[in-house]
């Protein structure tokens, strides 16, 4: 499992909406401020310039060519990126696949709503056309164009792409809780490999997927749309890319909604430890729900206890892996951690995390295989989304590794065993994955200011399990305009997850520009 990703769910809808690990106030037309070079997310952005070079102009220039997407009610359009941003008079490009869905009236038309689901590596496109493009609020959706984009490296915008079916298979299923020198080397190896098919399938891709790459082209986008500034909502990773565009780009901010915020100025080390602990809140609020219910397979007792046991059962199927119905997936501790933490991002999701329990501390590991397929984008017929690539593609270049190697995880795993004695030691040796990329990060973590943007709204969950709330917090503290918002819940995000008072809030801000008070707390 690869714990520098968030996923979010909606219904019936998995999509990935986070990360982890891991817009200067103009009145003009939507017309393109000039690109600094493609510069590491650590380096302070310039002064916001007002003119395009030469080389970009063709790039915010170009106009669009919407055609229907297959999908009723939605269009879609390939808009062309420079590959490189330090040199776009190359020639190179990449291609970034863009769907909308017009505004449905009545009301003014407000411009371009752009949604990212986050991931990183979550398709904007599959999230537009299976979630916010039909399930947004319907007067959000009357006034503004749903928008939504694949960001570079995703899916259908020049995807990275790294191993074969089978061999995804093989990878989720290694140990990540190392026994012994043999163990820990085939999880070396296992990392190993899977940078090794990541370079050999994508080598063009791969140094030009950053962070800041993808908020400029946001930023083309938003130019191509029409729209003078950006408005947009973006969940968890998604806050981060929100965030990056109005560091780089202060003045071209619109309404930005930020919901299930990360902290930029945390690395990787630190991110993937809070998001730890994130995950032991989320197993202690559905531990105290699994004892009041009759089928909690967990038994009775204090969350302690209940942890105790699941822990317990990890050891089993460690040891003894049990049968799922693919006879080549059989359900071992790797699979089963996956299925589990899969399910704590969404408390809906809790009836059936204790059904698959149940099952497989009876010897059926179908219902947590299900669940772990869910959270790796595995289809039926054994092929990935590219998903878990491009997740660890755009992560390993936007920061340097949390660990260079074995012996320090080592040394950390006290820290990430007490910030979940669950989750902790797998999801320590899970975050030495980007040690053997091929491509050296380009960013550093560091605050993102936006110094001069309009008021930008800052969602947090009390008890979010992927985007812990003192990110929140930290993020709405940098900005020069943050304002925070909380929500005293449950589950990963806010907004369009049951609270009137939340979803009340930022369609006010959406739809006639006025922020909550800043601080303001739902329930």
């Amino acid at each position: 499992m690869d714990t520098r990703r968030v996923l979010r769910t909606t219904g019936t809808v998995i999509a990935a909406a986070g990360l982890l690990l891991s817009g200067c106030t103009s009145g003009g037309s939507g017309g393109p401020p000039a690109a600094a070079s493609s510069s590491a997310a650590g380096a302070a952005p310039s002064a916001e310039p007002t003119a395009v070079p030469a080389a970009l102009r063709p790039y915010y220039e170009q106009k669009l060519s919407w055609r229907d997407c297959g999908v009723p009610g939605f269009q879609c359009a390939t808009m062309k990126a420079p590959l490189d941003y330090a040199h776009p008079e190359s020639g190179q490009d990449v291609d970034i696949a863009v769907a909308r869905r017009k505004a449905t009236g009545p009301g003014t038309r407000l411009g371009s709503l752009v949604v990212n689901p986050g991931g990183p590596g979550g398709s904007g496109i599959g999230y537009l056309q299976a979630y916010a493009g039909i399930g947004y609020p319907a007067p959000v959706r009357a006034q503004y164009d749903m928008v939504s984009f694949d960001p570079r490296g995703v899916d259908r915008s020049s995807p990275v792409e790294c191993l074969t079916g089978p061999a995804m298979d093989t990878y989720t299923q290694v140990d990540q809780t190392p026994d012994d020198a043999a163990e820990r080397a085939r999880l070396v190896a296992a990392f190993k490999d899977f940078a090794a098919g990541c370079q050999s399938r994508s080598k063009r891709v791969l140094p030009h997927v950053s962070t800041v790459d993808a908020a400029r082209d946001m930023d083309i986008l938003r130019a191509v749309l029409g729209d003078e500034k950006l408005t947009y909502v973006g969940a968890s990773y998604g806050t981060f890319l929100g965030a990056m565009y109005a560091d780089l780009f202060p003045g071209r901010v619109g309404r930005l909604v930020l919901d299930g915020a990360m902290d930029p100025s945390r690395p990787a080390l630190e991110l993937n430890r809070d998001q730890t602990a994130g995950f032991e809140t989320a197993f202690r609020s559905f531990a105290k729900d699994c004892v009041k219910q009759p089928d909690c397979p967990l038994g009775k007792g204090t969350p302690e206890a209940v942890a105790d046991r699941l822990k317990e059962f990890f050891r089993k199927v460690d040891a003894r892996p049990v049968p799922s119905g693919d006879s080549a997936r059989p359900l071992g501790e790797s699979l089963a951690t996956t299925g589990v933490i899969a399910a704590l991002y969404d408390e809906t999701a809790w009836p059936q995390l204790r059904e698959a329990l149940a099952g497989a501390m009876n010897g059926d590991g179908s219902g947590l295989l299900a669940l772990a397929d869910s959270y790796y984008e595995r289809e039926p017929d054994g092929r990935y989304a590219n998903l878990m690539y491009a997740n660890a593609a755009v992560n390993c270049l936007d920061q340097p590794p949390a660990f260079k190697g074995p012996e320090a995880v080592d040394a950390a795993l006290p820290s990430f065993e007490k910030a979940s004695p669950v989750f902790g030691a797998g999801l320590a040796w899970a975050s030495l994955n980007c040690a053997y990329w091929p491509v050296k990060a380009t960013g550093t973590a560091h605050p993102l200011t936006a110094k001069g943007a309009p008021p930008i709204v800052v969602v947090g969950t009390l008890r979010d399990p992927a985007t812990p709330y003192k990110w929140a917090q930290a993020l709405a503290g940098q900005l020069d305009s943050g304002v925070l918002l909380t929500y005293d819940g449950d589950g990963h995000t806010a907004y369009g997850r049951g609270s009137d008072c939340i979803d009340t809030a930022i369609n006010t801000y959406l739809l006639e520009g006025k922020p909550p008070q800043n601080g303001k707390k739902c329930s």
